[in-house]
């Protein structure tokens, strides 16, 4: 069971064979005895890797399970509870990622040098099941089915652009005047159009992109170097406001929040790794800018 739950999260039975200090024969060899007693094939061999059947992707969440539950018995009788250990699978998305999960993750690593990361960050919603993910950060969107979601904050959502740009081009009066200006837009945004609002009114904006991108910090640095109105969650500019990058634009009009929230799989069992990184991780939204409490 260890073989092949390793084999799901690195991919290849070469890899495996390093992590478990074997051979990449052995590993062959380990897994068809695996699926001999089973009688289930749980793995397609193809020349790009291992593929896992409809089988082996129900039987990874199961096997996974059972590994983290015999460790912990194996903790619990060592006197070992204290000192976790194991892979720990967290995604989160790329912008939100590389902006503030990626410097948290090496602060939990010094903490607890037992336990290793694998960080995935990428913008869809994902399966944490089928993608053997323990702990997961989303903005956001419908919550996915059969995970447990811990809302950690509110995210408060804005108009802003360089000073630069608006000396060049004007700044709009009201939101029917974005539609002549340069829209930074997220690239998997659909349409031309945005939500604001405003104390008892609410409106439908039309707006022009030139200019679309699918990474968070590379609107951000474009709205900094002038390319247009972006709109924009607090976290993500905070900062270029303060010193003076960036400005709000037409200030008393907003998008609506978004919600962070914290996922992770709804079994009965949590590993002791996961349970301290999420406690770790909610404790990190205390008083951070452009994060509130909900």
């Amino acid at each position: 069971m260890r073989f092949f739950v390793r084999t799901m999260e690195l991919g290849s039975l070469s890899a495996v064979a390093r992590d478990l200090e074997t051979t990449q024969p052995t590993v062959s060899k380990v897994l068809a005895l695996l699926e001999a007693q089973m009688k289930v094939r749980l793995l397609e061999r193809s020349t790009k890797g291992p593929v896992p059947t409809e089988q082996g992707l129900r039987f990874y969440d199961q096997a996974k399970n059972i590994l983290e539950q015999y460790e912990r018995a194996v903790s619990s009788v060592q006197g070992l509870t204290e000192q976790p250990a194991g892979l720990l699978r967290i995604n989160a998305p790329v912008g939100f990622g590389q902006f503030r999960v990626n410097a948290w993750v090496q602060e939990f690593l010094r903490f607890y040098p037992g336990i290793s990361v694998e960080l995935i960050l990428n913008d869809r919603f994902i399966d944490l099941v089928e993608e053997g993910v323990d702990v997961s950060l989303r903005l956001g969107a419908e919550l996915p089915p059969n995970v447990i979601g811990r809302h950690l904050a509110v995210v408060p959502r804005f108009l802003v652009a360089s000073q630069s740009y608006l000396e060049r081009r004007g700044a709009p009066l009201h939101p029917d005047d974005l539609v002549s200006h340069d829209f930074v837009r997220f690239a998997w945004s659909p349409g031309n159009t945005i939500d604001l609002h405003r104390a008892g009114a609410e409106l439908c904006a039309r707006t022009n992109s030139r200019y679309r991108v699918n990474n968070a910090l590379g609107i951000r640095e474009a709205l900094v170097l002038g390319s247009g109105i972006g709109l924009c969650p607090e976290w993500l500019v905070h900062d270029s406001l303060a010193n003076g990058e960036l400005v709000r634009v037409l200030p008393e009009w907003s998008a609506s929040s978004q919600d962070l929230h914290l996922l992770y799989p709804s079994r009965r069992y949590q590993p002791l790794r996961s349970t301290l990184f999420i406690e770790f991780i909610a404790n990190q939204f205390i008083g951070l800018p452009g994060f509130y409490l909900p």
